[in-house]
């Protein structure tokens, strides 16, 4: 599979990642330009470290310090920190031509599958989840 073919669906995934599955459920702009932006700059490194002479270590080990940068920016929920590491994971996949080439498409269609699934609103519908934070200290138990 071209290189350009692996940019058009990677962009075609990570389009449906975040205005299909993210952004209806949640409606955080923030990390829609957060998942955006990093899965297109992952696969942007991902090609380079591709066609260059480099170890694997060095671009697992850019990935790694980009990750640990922006989960440590601000607070995010269980969702975010998945749904950001999957676009980190598609830009890989994106960037990186796998053998045989129908791999790829087949990976990020099982990854956006399973977010589908597994955060789907209906799925724990009878489900609740209350917090309660006390605006004061109480002693008495």
């Amino acid at each position: 599979m071209s290189e350009g073919e692996l940019l058009a669906i990677d962009l075609v995934a990570v389009v449906l990642l975040a205005f299909g599955l993210y952004f209806p459920r949640y409606h955080r702009r923030d990390m829609v330009v957060a998942i955006l932006g990093i899965n297109i700059g992952v696969m942007a490194v991902a090609t380079a470290l591709a066609n260059a002479e480099v170890s694997a270590g060095v671009g697992l080990g850019l990935f790694g310090v980009l990750s640990i940068i922006r989960l440590r920016s601000e607070e995010l929920t269980q969702p975010d920190v998945v749904f950001y590491f999957v676009a980190i994971a598609m830009g890989v996949l994106g960037g990186i031509p796998i053998e045989p080439s129908w791999y790829t498409p087949a990976l990020m269609g099982a990854i956006l599958v399973a977010l589908f699934v597994g955060d789907h609103p209906a799925l724990f519908r009878g489900m609740q989840h209350h917090q309660v934070v006390p605006d004061k200290p109480y002693t008495d138990r």
